[in-house]
């Protein structure tokens, strides 16, 4: 009688203990090991961008042209002495010269936006930073291997295949460093 009443408080439990299966319990696409990075690996996965653009560009040129012609005569007949001389000259010196750079830093965040068919990312993001009515905006986008993130869940700029970095300012500041329209119109006419 004591056997019958454990069989018959067991099978509660028993029933109870099936429902649970142990794919209700585990998700292996969403799951990560205590002991592994964090890093990107989802579509809306974060992942900071370091950005670090340095780039500089130097083009001269140079030009010189020299022409010279020279004719000359002399005519003597008796006490009649005629000479005549005759010159042609020319000449053009020219030398052009453009040089620039810039140079970026900064760090942003942005979101895996999706996975390529080779495993890659294509990643894009901005961020938007106002300071003393000046508004700046740094936008990122590319391509990212899963190899070059590193262990901080982080990629050099130098590593992003058809990398879009944009960086524009608005404000007052930018809107003084621009010409005034007198000054384009005499630069369009070649006064300025």
């Amino acid at each position: 009688m004591i056997a019958h009443r454990l069989i018959i408080a067991a099978l509660p439990i028993a029933l109870l203990g099936s429902a649970a299966r142990a794919e209700n319990l585990f998700n292996g696409a969403g799951w990560a090991a205590m002991s592994a990075d964090h890093k990107a690996s989802a579509v809306g996965d974060s992942l900071t961008i370091l950005i670090y653009q340095q780039d500089e560009a130097s083009k001269i040129a140079q030009n010189s042209s020299r022409k010279k012609t020279d004719v000359g005569g002399s005519f003597s007949a008796g006490s009649i002495g005629e000479s005549a001389d005759l010159d042609f000259g020319g000449g053009y010196t020219g030398r052009g010269e453009v040089r620039r750079g810039q140079r970026l830093i900064a760090q942003l965040t942005v979101t895996v936006q999706e996975i390529l068919p080779n495993g890659d990312f294509a990643i894009g993001g901005e961020q938007w930073i106002k300071v003393n009515g000046e508004t700046t905006r740094i936008g990122v986008r590319g391509k990212v291997r899963r190899g070059d993130i590193s262990s901080g869940n982080a990629v050099l700029s130098s590593r992003i295949a058809d990398a879009q970095i944009n960086y524009d300012g608005r404000g007052y500041v930018s809107r003084s460093a621009n010409p005034g329209l007198i000054n384009r119109i005499f630069s369009f006419l070649g006064l300025g």
